[in-house]
This record gives C-alpha cells, sequence and structure tokens, in this order.
C-alpha cells in the first residue's frame, strides 16, 4: 500500500535543508538561467500564447456585465498567488535538463510521479485557499466604500475608482492588502514547490525553509519578488500576452533560484535524482 505522507517527509520526519546566503547578482543570474531553459525550446511554450489573451479575454466577457467587474483587477492580480503552484511543470523541465535528461514538453507532466504529490497538492491547496480569501477580502473593501449595487456600466464603475475619494481610498487599500497577501505567498512559497519536486522533505519542512530562504536574504528576495510583480503587470498590460514569454522564464528561474538558496544534497543522494520519479 503506498505512504501517504504531508507534513512530514518520506521518512515521517521533518528534515529541514540547510539555507545559503545569495546576492542580488545570484538573482539576476537565476533570471538568466530561466530564460535560458525556456529559450532551448521555445516552442514548448506556443500554447501559452494562445491561454493567456484566451484566459484575458474571457476575463473582460465575463466581467462586462457589470457585476463582476469589482474583482476583475483581484482576479487578474490573484494570479500571481497561485502562480508558484501553477509553475510546476516548468520547475520539472529545469530540472530534468540539469539533470541531463530529455526535456520534451510532455515531460513536464512527470510532476504527478513525484513521491511528494501529496506534499504539493496540500500546499497547493493552500494557496487556493489565500486566493480565495484575497478575493473575498477586495469584494468586502469594494461594498464597505461603494455598497452592495454592481455598477450599471464599465464607464460608471471606472469614474467610480478613478473620480472619487472611495475609489482612490480602494486603490490604496486594496494595494496595501494584497501587498500582505504577495508578501505571505512569496515567503511561504518561494522554493517550496520547487524544494519538494527535488527532495521528499514533507510540506512543513519545505514552507519553513522558504520562509527561512527569505529571512536569511531579505534583499535578494524583495528584489525577486519586485521583480515578479512588474513583469506580471507588464504581462497584464498586453492582454495577457506578455505572460506567454514572462511566466515561462519566472517559472523556470524560480528553480535556479531555489538552486542557489537551498544548500544541495550529498552526492550519494544526488544520483538517486536521476532516478525514474515513482511514488511509493
Amino acid at each position: 500500500m503506498a505512504q501517504f505522507h504531508v507534513i512530514a517527509g518520506a521518512n515521517d520526519t521533518s528534515a529541514y535543508p540547510e539555507v545559503r546566503k545569495i546576492s542580488v547578482a545570484d538573482v539576476f543570474a537565476a533570471l538568466r538561467q530561466g530564460f535560458d531553459d525556456f529559450w532551448e525550446k521555445p516552442s514548448h511554450y506556443v500554447f501559452l500564447c494562445l491561454i493567456y489573451p484566451v484566459a484575458g479575454l474571457v476575463l473582460a466577457r465575463w466581467s462586462s456585465g457589470a457585476n463582476a467587474l469589482p474583482i476583475l483587477f483581484p482576479l487578474m492580480s490573484g494570479f500571481a498567488l497561485i502562480g508558484p503552484f501553477a509553475a510546476l511543470g516548468l520547475y520539472e523541465i529545469s530540472r530534468r535538463r540539469e539533470l541531463g535528461l530529455d526535456t520534451s514538453w510532455q515531460h513536464a507532466l512527470e510532476v504527478r510521479r513525484s513521491p511528494a504529490m501529496p506534499s504539493i497538492f496540500a500546499v497547493g491547496v493552500l494557496l487556493f485557499a489565500i486566493f480565495i480569501v484575497w478575493l473575498l477580502t477586495a469584494q468586502a473593501l469594494y461594498v464597505s466604500l461603494f455598497g452592495p449595487a454592481a455598477p450599471e456600466s464599465i464607464s460608471a464603475f471606472l469614474n467610480q475608482v478613478f473620480n472619487t475619494s472611495e475609489g482612490w481610498r480602494m486603490i490604496i487599500l486594496g494595494n496595501a492588502i494584497g501587498f500582505v497577501f504577495s508578501v505571505v505567498v512569496l515567503c511561504t512559497t518561494v522554493v517550496t514547490f520547487p524544494l519538494l519536486l527535488d527532495r521528499d522533505v514533507g510540506a512543513l519542512a519545505a514552507i519553513v525553509t522558504s520562509i527561512k530562504s527569505v529571512l536569511a536574504n531579505p534583499i535578494p528576495m524583495i528584489l525577486w519578488g519586485l521583480i515578479v510583480a512588474a513583469l506580471l503587470f507588464v504581462g497584464f498590460l498586453t492582454l495577457f500576452v506578455g505572460l506567454a514569454i514572462f511566466i515561462p522564464v519566472l517559472g523556470h528561474a524560480t528553480w535556479h533560484l531555489y538552486r542557489k538558496v537551498v544548500a544541495p544534497l550529498p552526492s550519494a543522494e544526488v544520483q538517486n535524482l536521476a532516478k525514474p520519479r515513482v511514488r511509493r
């Protein structure tokens, strides 16, 4: 019978990997390595050129009836909250390239065979819960300022947001609250998913290691968070088309950032990583 473990690792103990100090230069090096992974076979990501523009059009069309307009921006910005989980396949491709294995796009699905999949799923559920709380918080903020009635039209909504004191209060408070949510996700997941793909340490150890990584490297991690936010913002401004490049690059770069922050396993254990990924 398969062993199901979530909080602890494969040995039912929480082993905490060593966290290293990195520099700002390491952050930019991780970005360059992420771009190299992307550029090796950019045809892997052609489908993203369709998915993200279509997703943007669907969101715009869905919210055009005005009822959902107040949560359109929280929905789009909330992508950053669930992005670390959505990029699992990208981490796997970078992992395989690092090991000299085949990096064909179908291998992105190899994550489903990871023995740490229960832990990965558990952290993914946590991220989704944070995303839902963010949407509810954004909706509550809008209602507290403008009341429960939906805006009559897109133009009326834009007028509310940019031409009233309540609108500017919503912009300031909304971004401040969103910043708090982003910091929580950055601290708890910046290396969590790559670590779980690399080693079956358990969800608790992975999250604690991620928090330690941020505490040990505050300036590089703040820079990393700002880079992610800036690229995602540019991607949204281009009607999601820019995300076809930014998301793969950021996903691959996250793997390389993890490699720089978390100390490697002993050589004997590293050799086991090249073995087939099977769940026990």
